[in-house]
Formats: structure tokens, C-alpha cells, sequence
């Protein structure tokens, strides 16, 4: 299943973690949402290859600890998520369809 790249109308904002904002529902450990907007990753889809991390032309993405995930101890954050460029290189490599980029959503 991938990211519904409508979450920012069918999802609640909750909240927001080392300024990123976050789109419930949020129940931790296990359910831990989306976070970010105009570069999103489902938390709860990520599996942490790494590879729009080391990928991303301008560094979007920064590792953040996510203890007791069933997908993942780790996930990609979209900390400068501003810098984006919208190449969709992310979007493209991620194996399990985690990540959405929309430029209406700047």
C-alpha cells in the first residue's frame, strides 16, 4: 500500500516533530503517521533503505529513531524539506511507494 498523496485533506494534522509537521492518526510505537508536507513519508509504510537518503541532490532527508516500529527502528525524516526541488528522485527510488511530493502543497 502506498502513501495516500491526498493525506493532507483525508488526515489530521496532529502535531509537529523537529519542526516537521506530522498527519495522524499517531499511536506510537506502532502507528507513527505521516510526517512532513510538501515531501511526505509514511512512517508506518517506511522501511528505512535508505536509498532517498542518499539519493536526494539537496539533502532533504535526515535518519530519525523510531523504537519498537514493526517496519523499521528507523526512519527518514524530511527535515529540509524546503530545499526540495521537486525532481521526485525519492519518489521514484522508494521501494515501497513511502514517500509523495507535491508542489501545490509548499
Amino acid at each position: 500500500m502506498a502513501i495516500d498523496p491526498n493525506f493532507d485533506q483525508n488526515r489530521e494534522r496532529v502535531g509537529e516533530e523537529n519542526g516537521v509537521t506530522v498527519w495522524g492518526p499517531v499511536d506510537e510505537p506502532e502507528q507513527l503517521g505521516i510526517h512532513g508536507t510538501h515531501v511526505a513519508v509514511d512512517y508506518d509504510i517506511c522501511i528505512a533503505d535508505g536509498a532517498c537518503l542518499e539519493n536526494c541532490p539537496v539533502d532533504v532527508f535526515t535518519w530519525v529513531d523510531t523504537p519498537g516500529h514493526p517496519a523499521s527502528e528507523e526512519k527518514v525524516e524530511p527535515t529540509r524539506e524546503s530545499q526540495c526541488i521537486d525532481c521526485m528522485l525519492c519518489v521514484d527510488i522508494c521501494p515501497v511507494d513511502a514517500i509523495d511530493v507535491d508542489a501545490s502543497r509548499k
